[in-house]
């Protein structure tokens, strides 16, 4: 049986970093309005990222994390990332996480990533679940992980700190059965 590639949908295609994505990254990394929902707190410059995607193996076996590029398949342009860290192959488990440019956003881009990432991960990692880390005042995410199958386990009080405010923060796990 011939398989198709996991990696491509409808509207977008996943795949590995290239050089060209150099700005894209620099873009999505340093946009400060993300730093809120992400551990980054200081910018990286073009030679940081540049050294990163040089430099990685790209492998989440020697790395522990996966970054892959979106790409619209219509407009052929990057519109956002998805990554996998905390990469546990003894425990089947991986964090996920999606960033998506401004201009794609609340367009379904998020919905097709999550289903090619979980077939991803099912067919090839072999993963048993994926988890992901989302603010309460997140809305987009925690519908979009709703609507995917994920439960909300627990919630962690004042995990984040926004500005002048705690947040908290849920885990949304979802759970892969054969």
């Amino acid at each position: 049986m011939i398989k198709t590639n996991l990696l491509l949908g409808k509207r977008v295609t996943l795949r590995a970093m290239e050089p060209e994505d150099l700005e894209v990254l620099y873009t999505l990394e340093n946009d400060t309005t993300l730093w809120d929902i992400s551990s980054v707190n200081v910018p990286y410059s073009r030679y940081l990222l540049k050294q990163f995607i040089a430099k990685g193996t790209h492998d989440i076996y020697t790395d522990g994390q996966l970054r892959l590029m979106i790409e619209s398949v219509e407009e052929g342009t990057v519109v956002g990332m998805a990554d996998l860290v905390d990469f546990n192959p003894r425990h089947l488990r991986a964090e996920i996480g999606i960033v998506l440019a401004k201009d794609y956003r609340n367009m379904g881009y998020g919905t097709e990533v999550l289903e090619l990432m979980e077939k991803y991960v099912q067919e090839f990692l072999h993963l048993r679940q994926l988890y992901s880390y989302v603010s309460v005042k997140n809305i987009a995410s925690i519908k979009l992980f709703l609507k995917a199958g994920y439960e909300p386990t627990c919630t962690l009080k004042n995990w984040l700190y926004m500005g002048d405010e705690f947040i908290d923060t849920k885990i949304f796990q979802r759970i892969f059965t054969k």
